[in-house]
């Protein structure tokens, strides 16, 4: 990928200079208010929402870096919301839906500032000094090293794809080869897991991921 999602996570701004085990429950907490108020309660979702791009606009985090992540994750969000008007009275799920897209943006506008002001090994040893499981770091240390190189994987697939069709299909053609392609990237996803831990186990791997803070 040409842009981790720590990029900032090593500036020198004061959100950056807090401590990160300040910087991870504040944010955890803010995340739990958003997604626990009313959404009757509008003035504290604002408050929220002020205090989210407040500490974006302390931290040097560029708009233009933002809404380029907000234009990849409110799509899905709207997709995942949109079904509950269907299954609801009329303007009960409407209302629920506003909620859904509030609180999902909240959320991830939180996550996104704690990934730029921490970075990545900084928060797994963080984790571990508030006594996180490790299974539970060693999950999310393997995510995020492993999503680049899932991803990769997919950008070669789908410039293989555009060099045997020169670009030229049609959207029906295109979405089925997308989800041919999703189902290859999957069974690739598998074989490589089960060697990398075949690969582990024989160095002595017991189940502790190390960063070099330890």
């Amino acid at each position: 990928m040409g842009e981790y999602w720590d990029r900032y996570g090593r500036r020198t701004t004061v959100c950056h200079r807090w401590s990160p085990r300040l910087k991870l429950v504040a944010t955890l907490l803010l995340i739990a208010v958003a997604v626990t108020v009313p959404v009757e309660y509008w003035p504290v979702q604002g408050v929220l929402a002020c205090l989210v791009f407040t500490a974006h606009s302390l931290a040097r985090i560029p708009v233009a870096y933002l809404l380029r992540r907000l234009a990849i994750f409110l799509p899905m969000l709207f997709l995942l919301s949109i079904s509950v008007p269907a299954s609801q009275a009329f303007r009960s799920g409407w209302e629920i839906m506003a909620a859904v897209m509030i609180r999902g943006t909240l959320a991830f506008c939180a996550a996104l500032w704690l990934v730029n002001v921490m970075p990545f090994d900084q928060l797994l040893v963080t984790l571990r000094r508030l006594r996180v499981s490790d299974v539970f770091i060693a999950i999310l240390a393997f995510m995020y090293r492993y999503f680049f190189v899932l991803w990769d994987e997919l950008e070669k697939m789908v410039t293989a794809r555009r060099a045997r069709t020169l670009g030229r299909v049609g959207l029906a053609t295109r979405w089925k080869s997308s989800a041919s392609l999703i189902a290859m990237l999957l069974i690739r996803a598998m074989g490589r897991a089960e060697r990398v831990h075949g690969a582990m186990c024989a160095r002595g791997w017991d189940g502790r991921v190390r960063t070099l803070e330890e």
